[in-house]
Order: structure tokens, then C-alpha cells, then sequence
């Protein structure tokens, strides 16, 4: 198959026939053998009745997914990437403003030009959102960037991307890591990453589902989590235990210094308080405590990574 096309949605009930008519004309266009998964995720409109009857018209095709209740972008693409069969992925979003006629391009850069991923870039983006979206999109990218060291992406989150079909079966998406799967393949080996300019259309029904600087804060805190887990997640005793042991040294030579004050002072004879009065005392102490204990966390966290349970457990109501 040439290619599978993932797209999660979340109440996109009007768009989906407009968006499954391109996405077939394209395709048959350039005569692409191909399937479209469609992952609802828990939409509460009428989304999955239309894949429904999209898939009855269409039943070698269209392919059905749906959560029982919402768990995000990042679990849609999950599921979807671990049953594609396409040579190459592409994933869209469901509210018409990715265009299908991107895709022949796309499978182009991969098949031809080699590339492991291609992102798209919406270059007009800006013209049509407002501000509160796109100062923290572009604050975004710009640290993406800076910790990923992949400088010649400009668009980290566009939906509109596609993959060699070993990318999406080596990289784990989950929680709300879709942000940075460029990041995550690039970690997994796949170092060819390239990116497209694409056209970026106005939201044509419903309304976005972009919240804001919450969701600008969220996406910083996954960064830093994401830069942790590549550098130590699969050992974290090298971090924990490196500052725990730093925090204990300093601690216990100023214990060692206290002390020492203290017998200066006695066997010279001069007046002095007692060790437990001296702020300094109580200070160093608590500077080994919290080194013993951030020691301990990395032992714990060592013993974790190395029996980590399934986290990507999302209940399915339905698949067609």
C-alpha cells in the first residue's frame, strides 16, 4: 500500500465528508493505493456515525477508531500509527485546514528525496489567527527548537505531516508528546527531517480546539520532560544520584565546619553558643537530607525504567 492516512478528530462531524471527497479525489488523481484511519476521540456530536456510513460506502478504504471517552491528540495517533500499513504515513488534521492536496508532494519527498518525516509549515498562519495563538506558537518553536537541534523546523505542532512507515512503528506517542514527534523520531535513529511549506486554510465549521496559554505552558513542561527522558530516562541514577551525592558532600563538610568552629572556640577558651543555635548547623543539615533523599530517587527511578508498565492502555468502544 502506498500510503495510510491518520487523522484524530474530536467533534468534526460537518468536515469529515468534505475532508474524505478531497482526500479520495486526490488520491485517485495520482493513483495512490491507500486507507484512511479515522480515530474519534470521544467526540459528543454525531462524528462517529458519519465515519460509520463512510466506511459502508467506502468499506476496503476507510477504517474507524473510537475512544470511549476523550484522551487527546497524542493516544489518536498511537492507535492509528500501530495499525497503518502504508509505505508512507500522513497525518492531518480533521478541520479542512490541512490540505489533502499537500499529500502527492509529501510521498514525493519521502519515496524520492529520502527523507525519514516531513513537517509541514504554514507560512500564512499568523494572517488568520489570533495573537494569543500565535506569539505562543512562535515563542514555542523557537525553544523546540533550541533543545531538539532540529534548526530547520519552523512548525513543530502542524498536523500536516508524513513519515516512512518505520518512523510511526519506532517512536511512542503518548500523553501529549505529538507536539514533538519530530524530537521523538530524531531520538529513535531517524535523523532525515525535512519540511514542506503548505497551505494553511481557515477553519471552514466548528471552532478551535487550541487553549490558549494553558496549553502553551503544557507544551514547555513536556519539552523539558521529553529533554530529560532522552538524556536520562534510562538512567536516572546518573542525574539523581550525581546532584544527591554533590548535595550530601557539601552538607556534611559544612557540618564538618560547624563543628570545628565550635572546638576552636571551646579550646581556646572563648564563649560560644551552642552548635544547634547556628543557622549554618541546620542549613548543612537539611543539605544532606535532601541529597540522601535525592539519592534515593535515582535508585527508585533505575529500578522503575527498568520495570516501566504499558502506559499506552486507551479503551476502545469500536473498529471498523
Amino acid at each position: 500500500m502506498d500510503i495510510s492516512v491518520v487523522i484524530p478528530l474530536f467533534n468534526e462531524e460537518e468536515s469529515l465528508p468534505e475532508l474524505f471527497s478531497w482526500i479520495k479525489r486526490v488520491m485517485d488523481e495520482n493513483r495512490f493505493t491507500y486507507e484512511v484511519y479515522f480515530v474519534n476521540d470521544g467526540s459528543t456530536d454525531h462524528s462517529w456515525q458519519v465515519i460509520e456510513q463512510l466506511q459502508t460506502e467506502n468499506p476496503d478504504v476507510v477504517h474507524g477508531i473510537k475512544f470511549r471517552r476523550n484522551y487527546g491528540k497524542s493516544p489518536a495517533l498511537f492507535c492509528g500509527f500501530a495499525r497503518v500499513q502504508g509505505d508512507v504515513v500522513i497525518t492531518m488534521d480533521a478541520d479542512l485546514q490541512d490540505s489533502p492536496d499537500e499529500i502527492p508532494e509529501l510521498y514525493r519527498m519521502i519515496t524520492e528525496d529520502g527523507y525519514d518525516l516531513v513537517s509541514g509549515y504554514k507560512m500564512n498562519r499568523s494572517k488568520g489567527d489570533p495573537l494569543s495563538k500565535t506569539i505562543p506558537t512562535k515563542l514555542f518553536n523557537a525553544t523546540a527548537r533550541k533543545v531538539s537541534g532540529i534548526h530547520n523546523l519552523h512548525d513543530f505542532n502542524c498536523g500536516l505531516k508524513a513519515y516512512r512507515r518505520e518512523v510511526v512503528k519506532n517512536i511512542e506517542v503518548y500523553g501529549e508528546m505529538h507536539r514533538y514527534i519530530p524530537y521523538l523520531a530524531k531520538n529513535a535513529g531517524f535523523s532525515k527531517i525535512g519540511e514542506k511549506r503548505v497551505h494553511h486554510q481557515k477553519r471552514k465549521f466548528g471552532k478551535s480546539k487550541f487553549m490558549g496559554w494553558n496549553r502553551f505552558v503544557n507544551g514547555y513542561l513536556d519539552l523539558l520532560s521529553l529533554w530529560f527522558l532522552d538524556s536520562f530516562g534510562l538512567k536516572p541514577m546518573h542525574v539523581f544520584g550525581f546532584v544527591g551525592t554533590l548535595m550530601f558532600i557539601i552538607g556534611f563538610l559544612a557540618v564538618i565546619a560547624v563543628g570545628a568552629t565550635k572546638l576552636y572556640y571551646i579550646s581556646n577558651g572563648i564563649a560560644h553558643p551552642l552548635v544547634t543555635n547556628s543557622p549554618y548547623f541546620y542549613i548543612a543539615l537539611t543539605t544532606m537530607i535532601l541529597g540522601t533523599q535525592l539519592f534515593v530517587a535515582g535508585f527508585l527511578g533505575e529500578l522503575i525504567s527498568r520495570n516501566a508498565p504499558e502506559r499506552n492502555n486507551y479503551h476502545i468502544e469500536k473498529e471498523i
